[in-house]
């Protein structure tokens, strides 16, 4: 079976995706995904345009891998899931969040993952106003904070932080509220930056079902 054969969209999207986890989007190509393959770029061409059409349909491929929840969920245990398997999707491809809504065409993935957000906000009370404001904050703060953990100079780890501040050693003669800070967070041993998603989650989704509250 010769290489055409056997090639899908689905399998160049997959290999377009393994390229930008190794060298970021740009460095997706026509050209890169087809030697991911094996292949010569032009047998890519039967089954996708161009490179847009390729980089329109890893954003798709990428939506997917969020879990976008049921229109009937309860919406705040079914905001949580979605904003915890963004986060996990956006660290592990951090190529994707530069991208993932900025595609000018939007596909059938991230159009059916809106719709299904603001179902189940809407179905259980929000007005489309609240709803687009939760859906907003949500996807700020959850690509923010992917953002933010795929730039740190440090890998998380059990005592990465620590360490880290250990290193960096600010003058309290200088810096005495971020020593002081730094001393009682570390203090236990068991600080993690990464727990932090969680602790600022709940604040958003506090505040979104105070308004919920106040609204009904």
């Amino acid at each position: 079976m010769n290489a055409r054969a056997v090639l899908s969209r689905e399998r160049i999207v997959r290999a377009a995706a393994t390229v930008a986890d190794r060298g970021g989007i740009g460095a997706v190509s026509m050209r890169s995904v087809a030697a991911e393959l094996g292949v010569e770029a032009m047998s890519l061409y039967h089954h996708v345009a161009n490179k847009n059409a390729l980089l329109d349909s890893l954003a798709d491929w990428a939506f997917e891998q969020i879990v976008a929840p049921e229109v009937d969920a309860p919406w705040r245990p079914a905001m949580v899931e979605r904003a915890r398997s963004a986060r996990s999707v956006l660290v592990r491809h951090p190529w994707a969040i530069g991208m993932i809504e900025a595609r000018p065409r939007p596909g059938t993935p991230l159009l059916r993952h809106f719709d299904r957000v603001l179902g189940c906000l809407v179905n259980s009370g929000f007005s489309a106003a609240l709803a687009t404001h939760a859906f907003s904050a949500l996807d700020a703060y959850t690509y923010g904070f992917a953002l933010t953990e795929s730039t740190l100079p440090f890998t998380p780890a059990d005592g990465a932080e620590q360490s880290f501040a250990e290193e960096v050693a600010p003058s309290p003669d200088e810096y005495p509220h971020l020593v002081r800070t730094l001393g009682e967070l570390m203090g236990s041993g068991t600080y993690s930056f990464a727990d932090e998603f969680d602790v600022g989650l709940d604040l958003i989704l506090d505040g979104f079902e105070q308004r919920l509250t106040q609204a009904s």
